[in-house]
């Protein structure tokens, strides 16, 4: 018994051996099983946390059922371990759909087909701990579930010292109400019980063969003896057979209903004899109260092809299916592509992107459909399983559009540009400008944003509060966004071409230009140009080149190449900029003149006090709307510090620049690194390294 105990021990957390959770994509580099990736695709395509289940030392079946225990939100720490076998697994999962717990017995090392017994005894009610021992087996167990079932008394045959076979014939002694005392013994092996059993059914007197010393050979030929001397009196020869065979059919088999009541099994285990017919089955289902769903051609399929020790369903209730959610059906284009897609070098590909779509005033926007009611269901004894309805949504938000008459079509207020950005609608005015921007146009001066289908030459000013999109080239000119600026072909000149951007400014190339931009600076080629960020500078694909000028970016650089082989200079500087100064200049200002204003408030505040006892009553408002006006001011204070706040942890090194400098190929030779002003000059070609701050120092780490 100890021995079997060790063996079956249920194991304790921390002794698997687990690797740390691995993302998907790298996963698949692994040796693994079609299978296993499988089981991961299927559990991303449902939306599931995969990583709990996405290790290398679980088998596909394992990751299945640990896969269908998060889809039906079980709580799958309970068995998500490789030293249980996924059968195990199962049996674990199946138990939480019943509120049953299966803990205790695992710790007593009962296995996976043990388990399955146990848990079905316990989902029909029954007492199966008062007769288990640890050294039983799945088979004995059945036997003590199916007696306990039937309302026997187990305690004649619920002794490990029985072996299944044997628990089996005193369970069919005590069906047929025979007496037991007779071979319920377990010095009998199960086919001496058999025949002593065999003639108790016949009517015999077995006393006379009912001992030790008599095989089971020896036995049947004894009863088969007393059988033939049996009085046959009124009885014909064909009577006689059939009532022969009648004491000698079994009819064991056991119907089990799970999932909630929702469906009904049953299972024939493999004996000698046992000829189960249908009407025994229906009449079992009959008297249970299983109306519904009962699979007449799954029963008859059963019996016809002997199809035992198999559990076969054969009654499923009807679901409750849950009302659909209520949905929002778009008449634009929800997936424009605004990230530009990346082209075969690890470049981006600017040119085509589709960065927004028009609308016109009027227009169709979206239309809200109704969530609906859910469908009732009924599980196997017809009763009703009440379904959920579908949840409403909350009213679309943002800005530029109108809700019609009927409450659920939005409705464009403007020819404009549309973009769906964090579940709000932002419609905002748009100028398009069909030809190219140069001096001759004059200035351009929008409130909104404004899309250029061709190019800008000399003498072209463009200033939008939205963002600027231009379809072609830059060559000279300034561009003033409040937003971003998109330059899909790129920018080339001759340091004439100034950008200001609230945001982002991204291009295929700049070549000579002057930017200043409030977020990411993005390209595939950057030379000899003069940039000021206070997001990053990043340089996309194999062939990409940050070469010559002075780039300066509050958050970091990342490009694929640095400088190059004839050592023009080039300068990077990450942490504090130009613009990174300005702002602060700007936010001190603006700090003054809030302070500047709170004295002046104070200093009413003090005159007001002094007022003589004859004017209190009006000094009382004066000195409430004072309070009022300190107040705001107090909060305008705060909101600009919080400011001040995020732009100095913009350049804290701990927290928003872990790798300030990322170079992907090569690193040549008098390219100069500055961080937080710690200047660094490259004395030699190097490649994939990264540059950041350590101990006051500028040092670089290998990719």
């Amino acid at each position: 018994m100890s021995d079997l105990n060790s063996n079956k021990a249920r194991p304790r957390k921390g002794q698997t051996g687990q690797k740390p959770n691995l993302p998907f994509h790298m996963l698949e580099k692994q040796s693994y099983l079609e299978e296993q990736n499988q089981e991961i695709r299927l559990g991303m395509e449902e939306g599931l946390d995969v990583s709990i289940y996405s290790k290398p030392e679980l088998n596909w079946m394992q990751m299945e059922q640990i896969r269908m225990g998060l889809k039906d939100k079980v709580d799958v720490s309970a068995y998500a371990d490789s030293a249980y076998g996924y059968n195990t697994m199962k049996q674990i999962r199946l138990s939480f759909y019943s509120s049953t717990d299966l803990t205790s017995y695992l710790d007593r090392g009962f296995e996976s087909n043990e388990l399955e017994q146990i848990r079905l005894a316990l989902e029909e009610g029954l007492p199966i701990d008062k007769w288990l021992t640890d050294d039983m087996y799945s088979q004995q167990i059945h036997e003590i579930r199916i007696g306990l079932y039937e309302g026997l008394d187990v305690s004649k045959y619920a002794d490990s010292k029985f072996n299944w076979m044997q628990m089996q014939e005193i369970r069919l002694g005590l069906e047929k109400k025979l007496k037991i005392s007779f071979f319920a013994n377990y010095l009998f092996n199960h086919w001496q019980m058999r025949e002593i059993r065999l003639g108790l059914e016949e009517g015999l007197d077995v006393s006379s063969y009912a001992k030790l010393i008599y095989s089971s050979t020896d036995m049947q030929k004894m009863r088969e003896e007393l059988l033939a001397n049996a009085k046959t009196t009124n009885t014909t020869e064909t009577d006689s057979l059939e009532a022969s065979l009648n004491a000698l059919r079994k009819k064991e088999f056991n119907i089990s209903v799970e999932d909630n009541g929702n469906k009904a099994y049953a299972y024939i285990p493999w004996i000698p004899g046992n000829m189960v017919r249908e009407e025994d089955i229906f009449n079992d289902l009959e008297n249970r109260g299983i109306t519904i769903g009962i699979k007449r051609e799954a029963i008859s399929d059963m019996i016809k092809q002997r199809r035992m020790n198999e559990k076969i369903l054969i009654a499923e209730g009807t679901p409750a299916e849950k009302g659909k959610d209520g949905w929002f059906e778009f008449f634009v284009r929800l997936d424009l592509p605004r990230i530009p897609a990346p082209l075969p070098d690890g470049g981006v590909d600017y040119v085509n992107i589709e960065a927004f779509e028009m609308v016109d005033e009027g227009e169709k926007i979206a239309v809200y459909h109704p969530a609906e009611k859910g469908h009732d269901g009924q599980n196997v004894f017809g009763e009703i399983i009440h379904a959920n309805n579908g949840l409403e949504k909350n009213p679309l938000k943002g800005v530029g559009f109108t809700i019609a008459d009927d409450g659920v079509t939005y409705l464009s207020r403007m020819n404009g540009k549309f973009e769906f950005v964090n579940g709000r609608i932002i419609i905002s005015n748009m100028i398009i400008v069909r030809e190219d921007v140069t001096s001759v146009t004059g200035r351009l001066e929008v409130d909104g944003s404004v899309y250029v289908i061709g190019s800008v030459y000399s003498g072209g000013y463009i200033n939008a509060t939205g963002d600027i999109i231009i379809e072609h080239n830059v060559e000279t000119g300034r561009l003033i966004a409040g937003g971003n600026v998109m330059i899909k072909k790129g920018s080339c000149s001759r340091n004439d071409c100034f950008i200001e951007a609230g945001g982002e400014v991204s291009g295929s190339f700049f070549e000579a230009a002057n930017i200043n931009a409030g977020g990411n600076v993005k390209a595939n080629y950057i030379m000899n140009s003069n940039i000021n960020a206070l997001g990053k500078v990043i340089v996309s694909g194999s062939k990409g080149m940050l070469l010559g000028g002075r780039i300066c970016a509050v958050r970091g650089v990342d490009t694929y190449n640095l400088g190059n082989s004839s050592h023009l200079k080039t300068v990077l500087e990450t942490g504090r900029n130009d613009i990174y100064e300005k702002e602060q200049a700007k936010y001190a200002e603006k700090r003054m003149q809030i302070l500047d204003q709170m004295a002046v408030l104070e200093n009413e505040w003090n005159k007001i006090l002094k007022t003589l006892p004859s004017q209190k009553e009006q000094a009382a408002e004066i000195i409430k709307k004072l309070n009022a006006a300190i107040v705001a001011k107090d909060h305008e204070l705060a909101d600009l510090d919080a400011e001040v706040s995020k732009l100095a942890n913009l350049t804290d090194p701990e927290q928003n620049m872990k790798d300030p400098v990322c170079v992907r190929g090569n690193a040549y030779e008098g390219s100069v690194i500055i961080i937080n002003t710690i200047k660094y000059l490259l004395p030699s070609h190097v490649n994939r390294v990264i540059f950041k701050l350590r101990n006051k120092n500028v040092v670089m780490v290998r990719l």
